[in-house]
């Protein structure tokens, strides 16, 4: 009897194991173990492999699992009835029913799943060398599973089954939870980076009616006090029309021109300093973008619709204030385009852009339609509408201030009353 006893205590640790190691392989943090296998730590390279092939993982787990209870099981139940007769199956079953639940079930995944990084990386060469031995067996299981799905109509396949998705990460951000302004700011910057194989140049370019450019046909001295007198580094340059690009001349290479003749403008051709334009489409993703101005090693490029008619520049610096927000320098010109009302609402130009305004005051307006605050309300509307006018939309209201011929130009916005008090309770 002392022998079975201890040969049962002997199993129950081991399914205790098992247990404890599944929950513990499987909370581990992806991101920690990558990160300590690039700084040498061999355990956390078998964990991470482990990771790569989890229904190998988890079959041998549970193939482990299943026969370890199923013998503690057997032997105590042979046990029982040994010494109590027929009664000896229900004291087997309560007794073992207990102990797998308590010891071998609920104690060790609580502990493992509270220090999950710290015991993966103690079990993972044990747990390794388990799934190397039932392999063999699992793969056969895994085989039949597969076989008696596809016979009922079920479409097999486990690393779909575990693959993360865009959504899962998205969600992860999002329970990045609270109202702090430093931690608005990360979840803003987090969704941007994901958000830059979506969005398009188009939506967050600077739009040729706000674009500053040089006639080249203008005199020598004015084309120069012109580009001197931007705050731009890089001036497009047109001749004849306006959406006759010939050129982007860079401030530097014009100063150096100017200090190579001694500030002498006779003869000077600012087109021949000037570099070829690059022509994008407005359709091309940031993370394209992005890749492509690190490709090239230039921050500028002009946007052209399916046409080839020029629709505005788009900067490395306009991707990377997708990310992190609005990037000022000395030479900026302060325009906010957003005031706050002491009455809660926001007083808002219409050049001001969708992304920029949900990513400051996180409202959740739809950027896909539209890429302007006015552009939204003409969208939704249907409409070109007179000062005055009022609409509801996506629970927010919008009052048209101000109206230039067809375009609006400014608009006064009001929040939906829970965000109000959101933001009151946020600020005390």
């Amino acid at each position: 009897m002392l022998v079975t006893l201890s040969v049962i205590a002997g199993l129950l640790f081991v399914s205790a194991f098992f247990s404890g190691s599944e929950t513990a392989l499987t909370a581990a943090s992806k991101p920690v173990m990558h990160q300590l296998e690039q700084k040498g730590e061999s355990r956390a390279t078998t964990v991470n492999r482990l990771h790569a092939r989890k229904e190998r993982l988890l079959g041998a787990i549970l193939l482990g699992n299943n026969l370890v209870n199923i013998l503690a099981s057997a032997l105590a139940t042979s046990l029982m009835i040994a010494t109590f007769g027929e009664p000896g199956v229900a004291y087997a079953t309560i007794t073992m029913t207990l102990l797998i639940l308590v010891f071998a079930e609920i104690l060790p995944k609580t502990y493992a799943f509270k220090h999950a990084n710290r015991v993966a990386l103690i079990i993972a060469p044990a747990v390794n060398l388990v799934v190397m031995v039932l392999t063999p067996l699992t793969a056969a299981v895994n085989a039949l599973v597969a076989a008696l799905l596809k016979l009922a109509g079920i479409d097999y396949r486990a690393a779909e089954a575990f693959a993360a998705s865009d959504e899962e990460l998205r969600g992860a951000i999002e329970l990045h939870d609270g109202d702090d302004s430093s931690i608005q700011h990360e979840r803003a910057m987090l969704r941007s980076v994901l958000d830059l194989g979506e969005v398009q140049v188009g939506e967050i370019m600077v739009h040729r009616t706000n674009l500053t450019a040089i006639d080249t046909d203008l005199p020598v001295a004015e084309v120069v006090s012109g580009i001197l007198d931007s705050p731009y580094t890089r001036m497009p340059l047109w001749r004849e029309d306006p959406d006759n690009v010939i050129g982007v001349l860079h401030a530097k290479s014009l100063l150096r021109e100017l200090r190579t003749r001694d500030g002498n403008l006779d003869g000077l051709d600012v087109t021949a300093l000037a570099a070829e334009p690059w022509f994008v489409p407005e359709q091309t993703l940031l993370l394209d973008q992005l890749e492509a101005f690190r490709a090239r090693r230039e921050h500028f490029a002009l946007v052209v619709d399916e046409y080839g008619s020029l629709m505005g520049v788009v900067t490395l610096e306009d991707i990377l204030e997708e990310i992190v927000g609005d990037i000022d320098d000395e030479h900026d010109h302060t325009v906010t385009g957003v005031q706050q009302n002491a009455d809660g609402n926001y007083t808002v130009n219409g050049t001001v852009t969708i992304r920029d305004l949900n990513r400051e005051f996180e409202w959740g307006l739809p950027d896909e339609a539209a890429a302007t605050i006015a552009g939204l309300v003409l969208h939704e509307s249907r409409r070109i509408p007179e000062v005055g006018q009022s609409f509801m939309f996506h629970s927010f209201r919008f009052d048209i201030i101000r109206r230039e011929q067809h375009k609006i130009t400014q608009i006064r916005i009001t929040p939906p009353p829970d965000w109000a008090e959101r933001t009151a309770s946020r600020d005390k």
